[in-house]
């Protein structure tokens, strides 16, 4: 069962070995895939510090659609290749920014974003999805937190099957 305490580090690695245990904890019973990505969008809002926008856009028929979310209303299609969401999962990988407003081609669904995370999804080899994050404070994200999201990313592909929208299997 999720407990509802921040986790309090300022030691990136710990603080998402901690996050991805919860998620774990969080998912463990349930074995639906939407409430499984509302769960885990809602435990980045909640855990997560300066940041205005967390959830997942979910490839369907070659395009990325708006999927479990918590932040403001969201762009609901990204065409693969453009933008930050569309550009990742192009290419397969994470894609860190810096500073939104020098990305060439740069979609805003919330003008008070300044930089912005995405991380590719998989079932097997096969792109699933993406997780956005974005945040109002410019810098906000490096490299410790894209390997600890590509960590969080990778538990949460494992515990959910896109076949038949059916999580994991420990109570089933």
């Amino acid at each position: 069962m999720y407990r509802a305490n921040r986790i309090e580090t300022d030691d990136k690695p710990l603080f998402y070995r901690t996050l991805t245990h919860l998620l774990e904890q969080l998912l463990e019973y349930e074995t639906d895939r939407t409430a499984n990505l509302c769960n885990a969008a809602a435990l980045l809002g909640h855990q997560m510090k300066d940041i205005n926008w967390a959830g997942f856009y979910l490839l369907r028929e070659n395009e990325l659609v708006l999927g479990p979310f918590q932040g403001k209303p969201a762009c609901t299609r990204i065409a693969l290749g453009k933008g930050v969401c569309g550009n990742a999962a192009a290419k397969r990988k994470t894609e860190l920014v810096p500073d939104v407003h020098a990305y060439p081609g740069h979609i805003a669904c919330d003008g008070a974003s300044a930089s912005e995370i995405v991380i590719p999804f998989f079932s097997g080899d096969r792109l699933t999805g993406v997780l956005d994050i974005d945040s109002p404070v410019a810098g906000r994200f490096d490299e410790a937190d894209a390997r600890g999201l590509e960590g969080f990313v990778a538990t949460l592909s494992k515990l959910l099957h896109p076949e038949d929208g059916v999580g994991n299997h420990h109570g089933a």
